[in-house]
């Protein structure tokens, strides 16, 4: 099923699957969001929201995630080259990571590893900002929305495929494991959730509630 980012996106015969949303599952709030909060600074988030301004007065009435998503991505990221938004990102996650990861929804995840399962992150975030959280937790798979890149490979302000969430994460299932993909477990916690829960044999919806112990 060939691979992405390094992670192995197909799964051995009869092994389960298990498939994970990220934000608000895995963690306990919004990664991306987060990520270009980060990255712009006070000052560059401040100006950004300004800009946004446009994007987030349209959201108001079409509620279109995918389309405020791209807006943000024109904003904070346009322009940016790719081997500098994998720096950011392995720097950002290094720095989060211990307030940001619920501690019942790594436990789960660490017991299907013992289990021999394929674990896999299926996230609306682009995969390239999940990827260093993702290899951290030693994801066999990782599906997320794509960024789009020009030829000197930086960022147009894009996505290359549709916003990863709802129907588009099952699509993106069958895409790597095949049409009649059955999960052995899924998790998630919001409603563009729900068509990848549907297909999972152990449907955890909002079963993790723990926070990261901030002391």
């Amino acid at each position: 099923m060939g691979t992405t980012l390094g992670f192995r996106q197909s799964a051995e015969a009869g092994q389960p699957v298990v498939a994970f949303d990220f934000d608000g599952t895995l963690t306990v709030r919004d990664s991306f969001t987060q990520f270009l909060r980060w990255r712009a600074g006070r000052r560059g988030w401040a100006l950004g929201l300004v800009r946004m301004a446009p994007a987030t007065a349209a959201y108001a009435r079409n509620r279109d995630r995918g389309e405020i998503k791209a807006a943000s991505v024109a904003v904070f990221l346009k322009g940016v080259t790719r081997t500098a938004l994998e720096r950011d990102a392995a720097a950002f996650a290094d720095q989060v990571w211990d307030r940001f990861m619920r501690p019942d929804a790594l436990a789960t995840w660490d017991d299907w590893g013992r289990r021999g399962a394929h674990r896999v992150i299926v996230t609306a975030s682009p995969s390239l900002t999940v990827a260093p959280f993702a290899r951290r937790l030693g994801a066999e798979g990782l599906l997320g929305t794509h960024l789009a890149f020009d030829q000197d490979d930086r960022i147009t302000g894009e996505f290359s495929n549709p916003n990863c969430r709802a129907e588009e994460k099952v699509r993106r299932l069958r895409e790597a494991y095949g049409p009649d993909i059955r999960l052995a477990a899924a998790y998630g916690d919001t409603s563009g959730d729900a068509d990848m829960l549907a297909i999972a044999d152990i449907q955890g919806f909002r079963v993790f509630r723990d926070r990261p112990d901030r002391r």
